[in-house]
């Protein structure tokens, strides 16, 4: 994709308009009011342009990669495609419509540790002697309240190591250590339902462990998550001895691997400049292209083989799912929702089985047929 990809000099010559404005930076370097009013000045320029007028900006990729970015004026920019860390399913840092997953794009963070290559995952391996490892601030609001929970559950386990994040070099390479030491990372929810120690832990070789229920992950249903990571309810995660009791129970084999794909994984994550094959740029081009098309990629959460109560996996017969419709699938925890516009003759069929908790789940078959 990257070698298709040409910038070009007027505008009337482009697919799609990418907006350099990082609002990210401005929000943490300057003063409020004066990045609000370079807000406004950003937003007057590209309102004012031809292309935004001719398209409301449909056609426009604008870098909102933090939940107060832009926030005093995005409200007007919403029908671009936003580059987002995660869509915040809580409902905390974005309004009502301003974005969801068949318009805007979910993007990595920037690892804060330096990767573990082939010749690192080697000399490591045997010296991963941590079963689960977190470092990061223990304490967090909205959907972070988990965090305190799992450290009550889990301080002073055998093979757990639970520390309190710091920043600077120091926490940096306290982090790093830490991660290529242990054969499973936590990944609770923090503020928002993201956060960069997913990316720091699959750059460092370490299973992650993602407890965030309403987690939206960048490139879902163009990467298969499951393969390198394991996906845990929060009620389950909490519930005395039941986290480790199902870490241990992984098989050695499985973990080797998981390690293996994290290992190839590691390239789709990884931001380069020149930008790489199938890096997140790349990635990231495919999916805009396809969004321009309006035949979007859309994989619901339940997609991941979510453990249940009798550590196994609660979706059986999980088929890969690559579709270019918006789609949604669940069980009563969710609610069943389906929702396919007419561009495409569609049958698609999904076994779902949970044990836990008396859940509801049935096998549904949605058909959309056009005419």
């Amino acid at each position: 994709m990257l070698k298709n990809v040409r910038r070009v000099d007027q505008q009337e010559e482009a697919d799609l308009f990418y907006i350099p404005f990082f609002t990210t930076i401005s929000f943490f370097l300057l003063e409020k009011q004066q990045c609000k009013a370079l807000y406004r000045e950003a937003l007057k320029w590209v309102t004012d342009q031809p292309a935004w007028k001719r398209s409301e900006g449909r056609d426009h990729i604008l870098p909102v990669h933090h939940p107060w970015s832009f926030k005093s004026v995005r409200r007007f920019m919403k029908k671009a495609i936003w580059l987002l860390p995660d869509m915040d399913s809580t409902g905390n840092w974005y309004k009502p419509g301003e974005v969801w997953l068949e318009k805007d794009l979910i993007l990595p963070y920037v690892a804060n540790v330096e990767v573990c290559d082939a010749i690192c995952l080697s000399t490591t391996e045997s010296k991963r002697d941590t079963l689960l490892f977190f470092r990061g601030r223990l304490k967090r609001n909205a959907g972070g309240k988990i965090r305190s929970k799992l450290v009550a559950e889990l301080n002073g386990a055998k093979g757990v190591v639970i520390e309190e994040g710091t920043s600077g070099e120091g926490g940096k390479e306290a982090a790093q250590k830490g991660m290529r030491r242990s054969i499973f990372c936590l990944n609770p929810a923090g503020d928002t339902p993201s956060s960069a120690r997913l990316f720091d832990a699959i750059v460092s070789g370490c299973i992650p462990v993602i407890v965030s229920d309403g987690l939206e992950l960048p490139f879902e249903g163009i990467l298969d998550y499951p393969k390198i990571a394991l996906f845990v309810s929060s009620s389950d995660a909490i519930q005395p001895g039941w986290l480790l009791t199902c870490l241990k129970s992984v098989s050695r084999g499985n973990i080797k691997k998981m390690r293996a794909n994290l290992a190839k994984y590691s390239r789709h994550f990884l931001y380069s400049s020149p930008a790489q094959p199938l890096g997140p740029e790349d990635l990231a081009w495919r999916m805009d292209m396809e969004m321009l098309d309006k035949r979007k990629f859309s994989t619901s959460l339940t997609t991941r083989s979510l453990w249940d109560s009798t550590c196994r996996s609660s979706f059986y017969n999980r088929k890969e799912i690559m579709t270019y419709a918006p789609f949604y699938w669940s069980c009563k925890r969710y609610g069943i929702r389906c929702f396919i516009p007419a561009v495409l003759s569609l049958t698609l069929s999904l076994h779902m089985v949970h044990e836990s908790k008396g859940i509801e789940c049935r096998y549904v078959k949605y058909s959309c047929h056009v005419g």
